[in-house]
C-alpha cells in the first residue's frame, strides 16, 4: 500500500516544479527586453507600457521598445518613429517620458477644428466611407448637432445602392428635425445631389448634409463616382466646404490606407472615428493626422443620437496615455 503512496507524492512534487518553471517562464518572456507580453499590453495602459520600455534610457535599445510599443498601439511606423524622435530629443534625467510623449501627441494632432461651415449660404458637408463605418449614424448625429445649434439641416440620400438606406436615413432625419431628399434605390447618386442642392436652397437650410454609398478604397470605378457627386454639387450651385470621411476605429493600419485613398479622391478635410468607445489602440488617430494631415473632427462614442463628440487633442491624449 505504500508504493502507490510514494508514487502519488512524486507525481504532485513533479506537476509543482512545473508550476513553478512556467510561471517563471511566462514572467521572463512578458519582462524580456522592457516590451509587455501581449496579455500584459491588453491590461496596461500605454503610459505605464512606455515608462516600462524607457526605463532610465541608459539602454541602446531602449527607443526601440517605446517605438515597438506605439506601433503596437496602432501609431503607425512613420508616425512612431517621428514621436520617439521628438521624445528623445527633449528626454533627460529624472523626466517621465509618458509624460513628454502626451505633449508630442497634442503638438501633432493640433488644435481643435469645428466645421468651416459659410454663413449667408448653403454649407454642404460631403460625408464618405467604407461599408460598415459607420456613415448614416454618424450623418443623423451631426444633423442633430448641428440642429441643436440652431441650423436649418437637410440630407440628401445618394447612397442608392444598400438596401433600406433612405429608410434608415429618414429614421435619423425624423429625430433630427432635418429634411431628407430622396429618391428611389438604384437612381443616380449625383442626381440625388443635384435635386437635394436645389430644394435645400428653396428650403432656405444652412447646411446640406450629402450621404454617399459606402465602398472599398481599393474599387477605383466607385472612389470616382464620389467625385463626379462633388462636381454635381458645384454644376448646381453649391460647393463642398467639408468631406468627412468617416472611419471605425478598429480597421487599424487598414484605415490608413482607406484615407489616404478617399483623400486622393475626394480631398477629405476631416476625419469622424466611429466605436471610439470600444478599442484601445487609438493610435490610429495618431497615423491618420501625421501621414495624412487630415484632422479629426469628431468621435463616436455609443449608438445614442448625442453620442457624437467634438474631438479635444488634450482630452484624447490624457486618455490614450493612461497607466491602465
Amino acid at each position: 500500500m505504500e508504493l502507490p503512496f510514494v508514487v502519488l507524492l512524486v507525481v504532485l512534487g513533479i506537476v509543482a516544479v512545473g508550476g513553478t518553471f512556467l510561471v517563471l517562464r511566462r514572467r521572463s518572456v512578458g519582462q524580456l527586453g522592457g516590451v509587455p507580453s501581449a496579455a500584459a499590453f491588453r491590461e496596461e495602459g500605454l503610459g505605464a507600457k512606455v515608462r516600462s520600455a524607457i526605463g532610465r534610457g541608459a539602454e541602446p535599445d531602449a527607443w526601440q521598445r517605446m517605438e515597438d510599443v506605439l506601433v503596437r498601439a496602432d501609431v503607425g511606423p512613420k508616425a512612431a518613429a517621428d514621436l520617439v524622435a521628438r521624445v528623445r530629443s527633449r528626454f533627460g534625467t529624472g523626466q517621465d517620458p509618458a509624460a513628454l510623449l502626451r505633449e508630442e501627441i497634442v503638438a501633432v494632432l493640433g488644435g481643435d477644428e469645428a466645421l468651416h461651415l459659410p454663413t449667408g449660404r448653403l454649407g454642404v458637408v460631403l460625408v464618405v466611407g467604407v461599408n460598415g463605418s459607420g456613415k448614416t449614424t454618424t450623418i443623423g448625429k451631426l444633423a442633430r448637432a448641428l440642429a441643436g445649434d440652431g441650423k436649418r439641416v437637410s440630407i440628401a440620400a445618394s447612397d442608392t445602392f444598400r438596401a433600406a438606406a433612405g429608410e434608415q436615413l429618414q429614421a435619423w432625419a425624423d429625430r433630427a428635425g432635418a429634411h431628407l431628399v430622396a429618391q428611389q434605390r438604384g437612381a443616380d447618386p449625383g442626381a440625388v445631389a443635384f435635386d437635394a442642392v436645389r430644394s435645400a436652397v428653396a428650403r432656405g437650410s444652412d447646411v446640406l448634409i450629402v450621404d454617399t454609398a459606402g465602398r472599398l478604397h481599393t474599387k477605383q470605378p466607385l472612389m470616382d463616382e464620389l467625385a463626379k457627386v462633388r462636381r454635381v454639387i458645384e454644376k448646381a450651385g453649391a460647393q463642398v466646404d467639408e468631406t468627412l470621411l468617416v472611419m471605425d476605429a478598429q480597421t487599424g493600419q487598414n484605415g490608413v490606407a482607406q484615407a489616404r485613398a478617399f483623400t486622393e479622391a475626394v480631398e477629405v478635410t476631416g476625419v469622424v472615428l466611429t466605436k471610439a468607445d470600444g478599442t484601445a489602440r487609438g493610435g490610429i488617430v495618431l497615423a491618420v493626422r501625421e501621414e495624412l494631415g487630415a484632422p479629426i473632427r469628431f468621435t463616436g462614442v455609443g449608438e445614442g443620437p448625442d453620442d457624437l463628440r467634438p474631438f479635444r487633442a488634450e482630452s484624447f491624449a490624457e486618455r490614450l496615455m493612461e497607466d491602465s
